[in-house]
């Protein structure tokens, strides 16, 4: 059975990140945002990233403060713009980051695609909109479908609520959101958790991320942020 490294704090966890790296943060918004990798990451000095997650980052907390250290070149995600994405909108607007907006359902099932070892895959969503420009396009059964390709990560940063010390993996209610599908997407998957229990103590009908998905496991102290992004 495949058993995770346990590592002693998180900047030891990140260290596999190289520059030019796609790294998959795990997160919808704050929830399950890996915030403790992510700071890790940054004082790793890890650079010219390309981040695939779900939005692109929140205040100037986790990921936005990655964007605003200037890590990232570019970011591939289903939701841009919110009230506080002011990070990324500054960046943007000056040219500094790249964006490719990829529909939520999309980018969750381009993961799993690469997780299941699917080369390709077709879909209707997008289909005659600028996101389906310069793609392959089929009619199936009467009704058009756009051709995507699977998102692979060279890392996987997520946050899970338990581990053992296999690294099996549970998660904490909304919290588990792209988790486990970019821990199946990518080359090395690193996860920070509130607590680490002894092979066996989870139940195995409960494990939603087996070890074999797992490389890395921190345990770190839960954090709490508002939706303005002060600790």
């Amino acid at each position: 059975m495949s058993r995770a490294q346990i590592f002693a704090s998180p900047d030891e966890a990140v260290r596999v990140v190289k520059n030019g790296d796609t790294v998959l943060v795990g997160g919808f918004g704050f929830a399950g945002m890996p915030f403790d990798l992510i700071d890790a990451l940054i004082r790793h000095g890890a650079g010219d990233l390309t981040i695939v997650s779900n939005n692109a980052g929140n205040g100037d907390v986790g990921l936005a403060a990655l964007l605003k250290a200037g890590r990232v070149r570019k970011i591939l995600c289903s939701f841009p713009r919110q009230v506080d994405s002011y990070v990324f909108d500054d960046l943007y607007r000056r040219g500094e980051i790249e964006l490719e907006v990829v529909p939520q359902g999309n980018l969750a099932e381009r993961m799993r695609a690469a997780g299941a070892g699917i080369g390709a895959f077709y879909c209707p969503t997008g289909v005659g909109t600028p996101l389906a420009e310069g793609k392959e396009t089929r009619t199936i059964d009467g009704r058009d479908y756009v051709l995507e390709y699977p998102i692979k990560g060279d890392v996987a940063l997520i946050s899970a609520h338990t581990a053992d010390t296999m690294g099996n993996l549970v998660y904490r209610k909304t919290a588990r959101n792209f988790g486990p599908v970019m821990a199946t997407a990518a080359t090395t998957t690193v996860v920070q958790v509130s607590s680490i229990v002894e092979a066996g103590r989870i139940d195995p009908e409960v494990v939603v991320t087996p070890s074999i998905y797992v490389d890395r496991v921190v345990q770190v102290e839960p954090r709490h942020y508002t939706v303005q992004g002060a600790r």
